[in-house]
C-alpha cells in the first residue's frame, strides 16, 4: 500500500480516457448537426475548438488550474461561434475540481463557473438573433424576449454545473475517507506489529534470562562437585542439557510463524500456566535456591492469568538467582480471591547494591501487571534481601 502511495501519479488515467471519448463523441454529434443543414455553423471555429478542448483534457493532470481557466474561455467561445460541445468540458472540469481539490475549492470553482455560464448565456441569447447559426436553426427576430432566453440558458447551465460539482465533491469526500481508513489501517497494523514485537521481546527475555541463570548456577555447581562427586556432577550437567533443550523449544515457539508458507494453520505449543509452576519451583531448587511456595486459592481456568502469574514468578526468581548473594531463604506466596491475585516473592540475602532490581525484568513484570490493571511494588528489605509484590485485578477476567 505504501509502495502505491509513493508511486508517481499517472499522466493519463482511465477517467481521462473516458472524458476524452465522451467529449469527442459529443463534439462529433453536435458538429454534424451544425454542418449538415443549409444554415450551417462555420467549420473553422468547430475544428479549432475541438482541438483546443482535446489539448485541455490532456493538460489537466499537469496544469489543472491552467486547464480550468482554458475550459471557461472555451465555454465563452463555444457560446459565441461553436457547437456547444465545450459545455461538457466545463462540467468535467467542475467535477474534477470537487473530487480532487476538496469541497472549498470545488465550491469556489462552481462560483466562477456560474459567472462564466451567465456570460455565456448572454452571448447565446444574442447569437441566436445575430448569428452564426446554432445547429442549423433559423435566426430569431423577437428581440424583446432576449432576457427570457438569457435567464433560461443561465438556469440550465448553472443547474448542470451544480450537479457536476456536487457529484465531484461527494466523490472526493468518499475517496478521502477511503484513503483515511486505509492509512488508519496501516497505522493499526504498524502498532499491532510493534506490540507483537514487544510481547515477543518480553517473552524472550523471560525465557532466556531465566534459563541462562539456571544453567549457569547448575554448571557452577557441577564444576564445584566434579572432582569429589563425579556422578553428581554428571547428573547436574544432564539438568543443564535438559534446561537448554527446553529453552530452545520455547524460543522456537516464540519465533515460529502462525502459518507456514503453504498457508496451512500450524499448531502452537502450549504456553506455560499455573500447572507448570511446581516444575518451575523444582528447577530453581535444583539450581540452589532454598525455595518455599505458599498458595491460597487458585485462579479460574484462564490461561492468560496463569501465564502472567507464571512469568512474574519466573522473572522474580531469576532476579534472585542472578543478583542475590548469600541467599538464606526465598519465599513465593500466591493468594487468589474472586477479585484479585497477589504474588509476593521475598528473599533473605546479603544487602544488594542500590541499582539491583531496576533492570529489564521489573519492566516486564510491570508491563504484564498493566494488562490486569495491577500494581507492582519492589524494593530492598531491612537487614538484606529483596521483595517483589504484585497485585492483579481479576474483576473483568
Amino acid at each position: 500500500m505504501s509502495a502505491q502511495r509513493n508511486r508517481p501519479p499517472r499522466v493519463f488515467t482511465r477517467g481521462d480516457v473516458l472524458a476524452l471519448v465522451v467529449y469527442l463523441s459529443i463534439s462529433a454529434v453536435l458538429g454534424y448537426l451544425s454542418l449538415e443543414s443549409e444554415l450551417r455553423t462555420p467549420a473553422g471555429p468547430l475544428v479549432l475548438l475541438g482541438a483546443a478542448g482535446t489539448a485541455t483534457l490532456c493538460l489537466w493532470r499537469r496544469r489543472p488550474i491552467v486547464a480550468f481557466a482554458v475550459v471557461l474561455c472555451l465555454l465563452l467561445l463555444t457560446c459565441a461561434a461553436g457547437s456547444g460541445a465545450e459545455v461538457a468540458l466545463a462540467l468535467v472540469a467542475l467535477y474534477r475540481a470537487g473530487a480532487e481539490f476538496g469541497s472549498r475549492r470545488g465550491w469556489a470553482a462552481l462560483g466562477v463557473g456560474a459567472l462564466v455560464a451567465c456570460a455565456g448565456a448572454l452571448i447565446t441569447a444574442f447569437r441566436v438573433r445575430l448569428g452564426p447559426p446554432v445547429h442549423g436553426l433559423a435566426l430569431r427576430v423577437d428581440w424583446e424576449s432576449w432576457p427570457t432566453d438569457w435567464l433560461s440558458v443561465s438556469i440550465v447551465l448553472i443547474a448542470a454545473m451544480l450537479i457536476a460539482s456536487l457529484l465531484g465533491i461527494n466523490a472526493g469526500h468518499r475517496n478521502r475517507q477511503v484513503r483515511a481508513i486505509m492509512e488508519r489501517a496501516e497505522q493499526d497494523v504498524s502498532i499491532a506489529a510493534a506490540c507483537e514485537r514487544e510481547r515477543i521481546a518480553r517473552e524472550m527475555h523471560d525465557v532466556i534470562a531465566h534459563s541462562l541463570a539456571v544453567m549457569i548456577a547448575l554448571a557452577d555447581g557441577a564444576e564445584a562437585t566434579a572432582a569429589a562427586r563425579p556422578d553428581e556432577s554428571r547428573r547436574v550437567m544432564g539438568r543443564v542439557a535438559e534446561t537448554g533443550r527446553r529453552t530452545l523449544s520455547e524460543v522456537k515457539r516464540l519465533l515460529t510463524a502462525v502459518r507456514d508458507d503453504s498457508g496451512a494453520a500450524r499448531p502452537m505449543p502450549e504456553p506455560p500456566t499455573m500447572r507448570h509452576l511446581p516444575a518451575l519451583i523444582e528447577e530453581f531448587r535444583a539450581a540452589g535456591l532454598p525455595l518455599r511456595l505458599d498458595q491460597a486459592g487458585a485462579p479460574e481456568a484462564d490461561s492468560a492469568v496463569g501465564l502472567t502469574v507464571y512469568r512474574i514468578v519466573q522473572e522474580s526468581l531469576t532476579n534472585v538467582l542472578r543478583h542475590a548473594r548469600d541467599v538464606r531463604d526465598v519465599r513465593v506466596r500466591l493468594e487468589f480471591t474472586e477479585h484479585e491475585a497477589r504474588i509476593v516473592v521475598t528473599d533473605r540475602s546479603a544487602e544488594a547494591p542500590a541499582a539491583v532490581g531496576h533492570g529489564r525484568g521489573l519492566v516486564g513484570i510491570q508491563e504484564r501487571a498493566m494488562f490486569y490493571d495491577g500494581e507492582v511494588r519492589s524494593g530492598a528489605l531491612a537487614g538484606g534481601g529483596w521483595q517483589v509484590s504484585v497485585r492483579l485485578s481479576l474483576e473483568e477476567q
